[in-house]
C-alpha cells in the first residue's frame, strides 16, 4: 500500500521511469494538464513559479490527461512540443495517463485519497493542482480555476 508521494513510479513523456523517491524532501506540485483547455494558459504560470522557486527546491510534474471533453488529444510527443513551443516549459511533462474512473493512475488514486475535493473522489478538470509537502504525505489540493501565482503562499510555506 502506498502511504507517501515516495513509494509511486510514473512514466515520463520519453517513456522512461521516474521513481517519485528522487524527490524526497522536496516539495512537489502534481498538475493533470491539456493542450486545448480553457485553463492551458496557467502552463505560463506554472512555468513562472518552477523559475522562481526550482533552486529552492520546488518541482513541478505535469499530468497530460485526454478525460475531459477530449482537450488533450496528441501523443506524448506532440504534447512536449507543444509546451515547449508555446509556453517554454522546462518542469518535466509526463506521459499521458488518465486521473478518474478504472484507468486512474495509482499515484492519483492516493492524491484524491489524501485531498479529496469537493467531488470527493474525482478530478473534476484539467489543471487541478495537488501540492505534496517535503514529507511526501501531507497533500493540499487546489481547483482547476485557481491560478498558478495563487500558490505562492502555500509553496513558500512547504519549502
Amino acid at each position: 500500500m502506498e502511504t507517501s508521494l515516495y513509494d509511486f513510479t510514473v512514466k515520463s513523456n520519453d517513456g522512461s521511469d521516474i521513481s517519485l523517491s528522487a524527490f524526497r524532501d522536496k516539495p512537489v506540485l502534481i498538475v493533470n494538464t491539456a493542450s486545448k483547455c480553457g485553463f492551458t494558459g496557467q502552463y505560463a504560470g506554472l512555468e513562472s513559479l518552477y523559475q522562481e522557486y526550482k533552486e529552492k527546491g520546488l518541482v513541478i510534474l505535469a499530468f497530460p490527461c485526454d478525460q475531459f471533453a477530449h482537450q488533450e488529444p496528441g501523443s506524448d510527443e506532440e504534447i512536449a512540443e507543444f509546451c515547449q513551443l508555446n509556453y517554454g516549459v522546462t518542469f518535466p511533462i509526463m506521459s499521458k495517463i488518465e486521473v478518474n474512473g478504472k484507468g486512474a493512475d495509482p499515484l492519483y488514486v492516493w492524491l484524491k485519497k489524501q485531498a479529496p475535493g469537493l467531488l470527493g473522489g474525482s478530478i473534476k478538470w484539467n489543471f487541478t493542482k495537488f501540492l505534496v509537502g517535503k514529507d511526501g504525505k501531507s497533500v493540499e489540493r487546489f481547483a482547476s480555476k485557481v491560478e498558478p501565482v495563487e500558490l505562492k503562499g502555500s509553496i513558500e510555506g512547504v519549502l
